[in-house]
């Protein structure tokens, strides 16, 4: 009986751990601002989405209106006008068992956020090299860093 439990055990084991599944490990503060062309504190205004099904993926991407507060890193941001930053999320649909992939960016905000977050402008944004477009993408998968809440005056 031993002699079946213990392969048994280890099987489940990698099945069910977080690397088997082939999830983005989340990056440390300082690989965060490293990788990031901008790091700008905000509060989310407006949140849009879209869903599309590809292959046996369901995504959903996301924008989300910023007002920004505060510029840590980068150039060319106005603070008077939104900042428009891109992320995505997926699961799995198909049949068969998930295979090794990112579900996408953890720790989604909602409307009336206060984040600090990590972006990329035609540079790698943790997942790909092909933001090429002029637009912000959130690093992934773990871009936005909660902050208290801050109130208007």
């Amino acid at each position: 009986m031993n002699r079946i439990a213990l392969p048994l055990v280890v099987l489940l084991l990698i099945a069910f751990s977080p690397s088997a599944s082939g999830e983005k490990v989340s990056m440390s503060p300082e690989q965060l601002r490293k990788t990031a062309t901008h790091v700008i504190t905000g509060n989310v205004s407006h949140i849009f989405q879209r869903s599309e099904t590809v292959d046996d993926w369901q995504y959903t991407h996301y924008v989300a209106e910023i007002r920004v507060g505060d510029v840590e890193k980068g150039d060319g941001i106005d603070q008077d006008r939104p900042l428009y930053a891109r992320y995505w999320k997926r699961r799995w649909i198909g049949k068969t068992l998930v295979p090794p992939s990112t579900s996408g960016h953890r720790g989604l905000p909602a409307e009336g956020d206060t984040l600090r977050i990590y972006l990329a402008r035609d540079a790698y944004d943790g997942f790909t090299r092909s933001n090429d477009d002029g637009g912000f993408n959130v690093i992934g998968a773990n871009g936005f860093e909660a902050l208290p809440k801050t109130t208007s005056k």
